[in-house]
């Protein structure tokens, strides 16, 4: 069963209920994208053998474009964007495909290399700020280490830096708190901060991993506009991975829905909100709770996401969707539903799905 994330998820329904209108950036169309990924597929060695948990994932994110990525937990989410900075574990993981960023090849890098991206060029806010930050080291330092590791640029500089960093993203009396540890921020706090060293190097690219998870309602809201303001401020693209359709609703431009370690659908978010192609990311938005549905059932999606190792035949959705049928037992392939819009189903042009709007 699908449930929606915690205390935000009535207030996230208002949010997409509310986002009837297009305002979000325009999809692009000849724009060089600034990350190209290509037929990614990830698997993993174990004792019971190579267990595969992506398959052919193919996307683009457009200079300062705010793309989402949702799904349920088990899709392939996180896993995807940590292989994008190289970040799993060598000896087990297996990444096969493609992943250019701004024309370079990061497949193909040395690890000093891709360690020279890491933090400048491309930057990454990982899920859990309470084990994210180091515990012996003031966020200072940890700034600072992150600039320096960069740049040139002396102790004193660099610390001015940090400050400065800090300010950016909310925290106030920064020329105090530079000089305190982690445990003494709180868990908004602690976000704001990871925030800032992912800033601090001015990368053209962010991957947001989850990075309002832990957080309450309030500061959730004032982490999606901090880093919303942010991106449209420096013109930084944005990779938000989450669970949370409200999230992505307010933030992004674009949204990319995988399920069972795939992708199969990619929409701009308007369209993703009136109209869904797949009938997984029609499933997703009726699981959400509206306030004019007090009373009633929940709507759900039956089932769960299908173990790696237990993956069914053709269609990975089948055996939860109410619309399955003949054809569905072969490959499904990408559809083209429209310029913008594309869908894993082949019936995606034939079926009229209920969204969120």
């Amino acid at each position: 069963m699908l449930v929606a994330s915690n205390n935000t998820a009535v207030g996230n329904s208002t949010r997409l209920a509310e986002r009837s209108t297009g305002d979000a950036q325009p999809v692009p169309g000849e724009v060089t994208p600034i990350l190209d990924v290509r037929n990614l597929s990830i698997s993993f060695r174990g004792r019971d053998g190579v267990t595969h948990v992506t398959h052919n994932v193919s996307f683009t994110v457009a200079p300062g474009e705010r793309v989402g990525v949702v799904g349920e937990s088990g899709c392939g989410k996180s896993v995807t964007g940590l292989s994008l900075l190289r970040l799993l574990p060598e000896r087990t993981a297996i990444i096969d495909g493609e992943i250019r960023f701004d024309g370079r090849d990061l497949m193909s890098m040395r690890p000093k290399e891709i360690r020279a991206i890491r933090g400048r060029d491309i930057s990454m806010i990982f899920q859990e700020p309470m084990t994210a930050l180091d515990p012996v080291f003031t966020v200072g330092q940890q700034l600072i280490e992150t600039l320096r590791a960069h740049y040139p640029v002396s102790q004193a500089e660099a610390r001015e830096q940090a400050v400065q960093a800090l300010k950016d993203v909310g925290i106030p009396s920064p020329e105090t708190r530079v000089d305190e540890y982690p445990h003494q921020f709180s868990g908004g706090m602690r976000q704001r901060v990871m925030i800032a060293m992912a800033l601090i190097c001015k990368p053209k690219l962010i991957i947001a991993d989850e990075p309002t998870t832990a957080l309450d309602v309030t500061v959730q809201a004032q982490i999606i506009d901090l880093l919303t303001e942010l991106s449209e401020n420096t013109g930084t693209a944005l990779l938000f991975i989450t669970h949370d359709l409200g999230v992505v609703a307010e933030t992004c431009s674009r949204m990319i829905t995988m399920y069972a370690g795939e992708v199969v659908e990619s929409s701009p978010v308007d369209d993703a909100l009136r109209r869904p192609g797949h009938p997984y990311t029609s499933g997703l938005l009726r699981s959400l709770p509206r306030l004019s549905d007090r009373g009633s059932r929940l709507p759900f999606i039956p089932g769960r996401v299908p173990s790696p190792h237990a993956l069914p035949e053709g269609c990975s959705f089948q055996d939860r969707c109410p619309h399955s049928g003949d054809g569905c037992e072969r490959y499904q392939a990408v559809v083209e539903i429209d310029p913008t819009r594309h869908a894993r189903c082949h019936k995606a042009k034939e079926l009229n799905l209920e969204g969120a709007v």
